[in-house]
């Protein structure tokens, strides 16, 4: 029988604990306290039945793994046969799980498996158009915190199975300073011996700029390690890369979209985030087909 490790993208790390936590709020929040009183009404107990998960559309498959995991956490009766794993690029009406087991474990769990695997393979998809229009350059596309609250480990790790990187996972795993704490520390020079003075050594220190004239202040104290280019033009973004000079790592934020994407690109930029991708991700058409 599959099971949701199995389906892990090869490249990405998902946690056991994340999938059974989201997996368990979300049947909560269906289930309640009677649970699926439609087919606990209309069904007798021991009705089996056979599925077929199908992808609608095109596009890149995410969130197998928790929908295996629903099924699984109603009944362990459930048996599940993945045709592919998470990261899997799909034409439209492909097999995508074979089910077979109890009728009402099935039904119980088919709104909260599509919901994973819509949300998580919309993003995948999306992110893969992202990536698909750099191809032939060093750029690579990143996410930001700009994810569902309770989602987050969920919602990168689907940007990774469409070829994304991830940016920071919270507050706690980077310094990144933003315009407001320029503003309330002093300026940008005052800000970044703070933070370098705190940091540890495995600490990276990124820092937001709006023009070059920041751009330059930044590069002569040598104490940033990233410099996140916001908002910035192309013309201005091709300036910033040849002031820089290798010499920090660039990161091009705000205006970041499908058709822009390429032109970023071909700047010489390092990374390109875009919060889009999460927040904006199209569902994915996916669907379950029972027979009895």
């Amino acid at each position: 029988m599959t099971t949701p490790a199995s389906l892990l993208h090869p490249e990405s790390f998902l946690s056991p604990l994340a999938i059974d936590e989201a997996v368990r709020r979300a049947l909560n929040e269906d289930l309640g306290r009677a649970g699926d009183i439609t087919s606990i009404a209309t069904i007798p107990e021991t009705t089996p039945a056979h599925a077929i998960l199908i992808a609608r559309q095109p596009g890149v498959i995410a969130g197998l793994p928790l929908a295996v995991a629903t099924f699984q956490t109603l009944s362990p009766d459930i048996n599940i046969h993945a045709h592919i794993r998470d990261g899997a690029t799909v034409a439209a009406g492909v097999h995508v799980l074979t089910i077979s087991g109890p009728a009402r474990a099935m039904l119980a769990g088919e709104r909260t498996a599509l919901n994973f695997v819509g949300r998580l393979s919309g993003i995948a998809t999306l992110t893969s158009d992202y990536v698909r229009h750099t191809a032939g350059s060093k750029l690579r596309i990143c996410c930001t915190r700009k994810t569902t609250p309770g989602l987050r480990a969920l919602e990168k790790y689907a940007l990774r199975c469409g070829g994304g990187f991830n940016h920071r996972f919270g507050l706690d795993d980077a310094i990144l300073i933003k315009d407001n704490h320029v503003a309330v520390a002093g300026g940008i020079t005052a800000v970044l011996q703070r933070a370098r003075t705190h940091a540890g050594h495995l600490v990276k220190i990124e820092i937001e700029v709006d023009t070059l004239a920041q751009l330059r202040e930044v590069l002569d104290t040598g104490l940033a390690d990233v410099v996140l280019l916001d908002n910035m033009d192309i013309a201005t973004l091709t300036e910033a890369v040849r002031l820089a000079n290798g010499r920090v790592v660039l990161e091009a934020s705000g205006g970041v979209t499908q058709s822009s994407i390429a032109n970023i690109a071909a700047t010489g930029v390092d990374y390109a985030s875009s919060g889009a991708l999460t927040h904006s991700a199209p569902n994915f058409d996916v669907a379950l087909d029972i027979d009895a």
